[in-house]
């Protein structure tokens, strides 16, 4: 069984595209225990693969660079969109992309599967048009929250299974005791005006910082997207607040995935803006007090009878919910709550995959 998983990888700065791949794998090994995986990401491309649309087109009608005989060698093509990107909220090129190679696969009679993921929003009818196309051409659609499968619904094609995130499907890491709060400071927030006011976003996290330092909780800044070319990265943030803090935080950069998951798994809380940082949290059974900056937050979370969601545009609000929120003596046990509802409505899928076979 070779099985093609789609916009994941392993070496990916963001973890949370990490544990889509990861995700994937221990819960479809769990189906095909000898299944072998190849990874295709943006960091990641086979040299036969081209991501331009005119390279495809060109490719499906000459095959020259060897890409449909690539796509024929796998038994599932396995989509999971980086987990938020079948949308046009990234833009409409990425989003053109990402379906025609789904496409691709379609054609070449390669069962496709569109992974638990957001679905949407579409704001433009081209937009809206290949979404449809993606949707009636896989053999499973897989929603990760309520939202999402009503969107699917709009496109005509209502999903297979309203399930999770990925991340559930992980195997549990071992616990590396030693923090009370990791906080994960989002470097696109820091920075950049796409999803909101930069300067509302850093007032914010002082405040959480100030309240937390006053409440004698010890905190830990915790990158969730590594250091890297990209200025989409947590590491900056997170070292220019430790060094202006003089010692009063800690810090801890993920070696890895694997590191990430340990680290996490044996804090108190973890406090972050990168859902997956949150994600990471609830499927290990520790407590996350999540900053939503879009809409993929809430309607995830609220499956996993998860509240504690405090919307980053609310200004300076919001810093008080966060506090509050910390001062809820039942996290603990709400949160172990919500890993094995995750874990739940993850099992869910298995017979439906092995039904593609």
């Amino acid at each position: 069984m070779r099985i093609l998983l789609a916009w994941t990888d392993e070496t990916s700065p963001n973890l949370g595209v990490r544990a889509l791949g990861r995700g994937s794998q221990d819960l479809l090994r769990r189906i095909w225990p000898d299944a072998e995986f190849t990874y295709m990401n943006y960091g990641s491309k086979p040299e036969s693969v081209t991501w331009s649309p005119r390279g495809l087109v060109r490719e499906w009608v000459t095959g020259r660079r060897g890409m449909r005989d690539w796509i024929d060698g796998f038994d599932l093509y396995w989509d999971t969109r980086s987990g938020d990107s079948f949308s046009d909220i990234y833009g409409l090129p990425r989003h053109t992309t990402m379906s025609m190679i789904h496409e691709f696969a379609a054609r070449r009679h390669v069962p496709t599967i569109l992974a638990p993921q957001t679905i949407g929003p579409f704001g433009s009818r081209r937009s809206r048009l290949l979404a449809r196309r993606d949707v009636h051409r896989s053999r499973l659609v897989l929603a990760r929250d309520p939202l999402s499968a009503a969107a699917s619904a709009r496109l005509g094609r209502p999903v297979d299974l309203t399930t999770t995130d990925l991340v559930f499907g992980i195997d549990q890491p071992t616990p590396e005791p030693g923090h009370d709060v990791l906080l994960n400071v989002s470097g696109l927030l820091w920075r950049s005006a796409q999803h909101g006011d930069p300067a509302v976003y850093r007032r914010q996290i002082e405040s959480v910082i100030d309240g937390l330092l006053d409440r004698g909780r010890s905190i830990t800044l915790f990158p969730h997207v590594l250091d890297s070319a990209d200025p989409d990265n947590d590491v900056p943030v997170a070292r220019e607040l430790h060094e202006r803090y003089e010692g009063r935080l800690g810090l801890v950069v993920p070696r890895d995935l694997e590191h990430a998951r340990s680290v996490i798994a044996g804090a108190s809380l973890v406090i972050g803006a990168r859902m997956h940082a949150c994600l990471n949290a609830l499927s290990t059974g520790t407590p996350a007090i999540a900053m939503a900056y879009s809409r993929k937050f809430a309607p995830l979370m609220g499956e996993l009878g998860w509240p504690h969601v405090v919307d980053a545009g609310a200004g300076d609000d919001a810093a008080e919910r966060i506090l509050a929120a910390t001062d809820d003596p039942h996290l603990a046990e709400h949160a172990r709550q919500a890993q094995h509802r995750g874990q739940q409505l993850l099992a869910g899928i298995r017979h439906l995959v092995e039904a593609t076979r």
